[in-house]
């Protein structure tokens, strides 16, 4: 089965695990953006994030750039070998997932890949 990513008009990806379940990271263009990452900061495992909120942030060699969250609900993982190599993300951004949430209750907008590469 293909990985269908979905995208925010904010850069974020969004992939569903299931219907209650997704992983969240930075699209490929928005981690181009920003160059080098440096340092990311997560929320812990049993936050709860809500869509259109910001839920990190990224610090990169140009600036420290807010990540929104495209989905409510609770952090049940977040991707812990991003805070010891930020770069994972500059090597292959849709590998990198930021977090993964459950319980999703609500999303933002969501771009499909053809949509989303139309309005950069």
């Amino acid at each position: 089965m293909k990985k269908e990513y979905l995208y925010t008009k904010s850069h974020e990806w969004v992939l569903f695990l299931d219907e209650k379940t997704a992983r969240i990271g930075i699209s490929d263009y928005a981690q181009g953006e920003l160059g080098d990452l440096v340092f990311i900061n997560l929320p812990e495992a049993g936050d709860e994030v809500v869509a259109g909120e910001e839920f990190a942030d990224v610090e990169s060699v140009k600036a420290v750039s807010n990540i929104y969250s495209p989905v409510t609900g609770t952090v049940r993982a977040i991707n812990e070998e991003l805070l010891d190599h930020p770069e994972f993300v500059n090597s292959d951004a849709t590998e990198a997932w930021f977090i993964e949430v459950e319980d999703i209750k609500d999303q933002v907008e969501l771009l499909t890949e053809e949509q989303y590469k139309a309005q950069l």
